[in-house]
């Protein structure tokens, strides 16, 4: 037990103050009883003293500084996002659900039987029965499947097309 590592180790402990009240005072106790932990806890003491108190950190000089600085300005630094995003796959995106957004209205405009009302009412909006639309024959589980497959399919067709880019921009270099 009276290892030099495990001396240091419980110092240690003792003096950030970690450990139950009966270790604390275990520890009290061997080092007023113990010369070899009094020895050690007075180093350690010390050595806590230095580094919190008395030992300033060196920093480097201005011209140092500027130097690092000056190096770093000569690399070719990322440009902005806006730069290097292409802006037709943006759009291309952007087209993809607008029309798929269109799409879905379209068909559930579609089912919506537009003479059945009666014209003689005040308001157009009380005369569209909304739960009559049938949304099971777009929504279901075979259309979905096929739906999402096929987005997993463009998805990594779009990451092959942009991690080959990627390389042969890197090749290049």
């Amino acid at each position: 037990m009276n290892k030099p590592v495990d001396i240091e180790d419980r110092l240690w402990e003792y003096l950030d103050g970690a450990g139950s009240g009966d270790e604390r005072l275990f520890i009290e106790q061997l080092i007023a009883s113990n010369a070899e932990w009094k020895a050690k806890y007075q180093e350690l003491l010390e050595l806590q003293d230095l580094l919190s108190h008395r030992l300033e950190l060196d920093e480097p000089s201005m011209r140092f500084t500027q130097n690092i600085m000056e190096a770093i300005s000569k690399y070719h630094i990322a440009p902005a996002a806006k730069s290097y995003i292409n802006k037709r796959i943006v759009w291309g995106i952007a087209g993809f659900f607008i029309c798929t957004i269109l799409g879905f209205l379209i068909a559930a405009l579609a089912q919506i039987h537009w003479t059945a009302g009666s014209t003689t009412d005040s308001s157009f909006i009380n005369n569209i029965n909304l739960d009559k639309v049938e949304a099971s024959g777009i929504f279901n589980k075979t259309y979905t499947t096929i739906f999402m497959m096929i987005n997993v399919v463009l998805g990594l067709a779009a990451l092959d097309m942009y991690l080959r880019r990627k390389k042969a921009v890197g090749s290049k270099q």
